[in-house]
């Protein structure tokens, strides 16, 4: 039971501790966004899930929702509210256009925002609904709960911030 045993533990406690204490950052520009409201309303309650504290302000969150078109005009916007957001923080695209640019393939939309910041999950439709919000929810706290505490500071970590650029 030497230092092995103390390590894995800590990892665990802080993994469940962050898997349930997710504050998410709502980034709504369209219909998906009328969409996540329905998913914190009372009838789904993103509550149950440790997320109910939604956070307006980049330095106090640790989950980037973006939901709905992207332009490439905003690209640089959301790029700064994702390096103001403190480490470890984690990126949710929700619906067909953050994912892809959806129905929109033109010059001024961003054919995903995986073009300017990293994205860990990804969650299809247009809109998806509620249960898909929730799933998506539920794959990031997965994510959360199994991540070493070591990854941040990984080289393949930095290799892929550096990859968008981001030091």
């Amino acid at each position: 039971m030497g230092e092995g045993f103390m390590a894995t533990s800590f990892e665990k406690v802080v993994g469940l501790a962050r898997k349930n204490s997710i504050w998410p950052l709502p980034f709504a520009t369209s219909c998906c966004g009328i969409e996540f409201m329905a998913t914190a309303a009372s009838h789904y309650d993103i509550a149950r899930f440790g997320s109910e504290r939604m956070s307006f302000s980049p330095r106090q969150c640790d989950l980037l929702m973006v939901m709905g078109t992207i332009s490439k005009k905003m690209g640089p916007i959301l790029r700064q509210v994702y390096l103001q957001m403190a480490e470890p923080r984690w990126v949710m695209a929700v619906g067909a256009c953050a994912s892809s640019g959806g129905v929109f393939d033109t010059y001024s939309v961003l054919q995903g925002i995986d073009q300017v910041i990293p994205v860990d999950v990804y969650v299809p439709g247009c809109p998806p609904r509620p249960e898909a919000i929730i799933d998506g929810v539920l794959k990031i706290q997965e994510l959360v709960h199994n991540e070493s505490l070591r990854r941040r500071q990984s080289d393949q970590y930095k290799e892929l911030l550096g990859s968008y650029g981001i030091q």
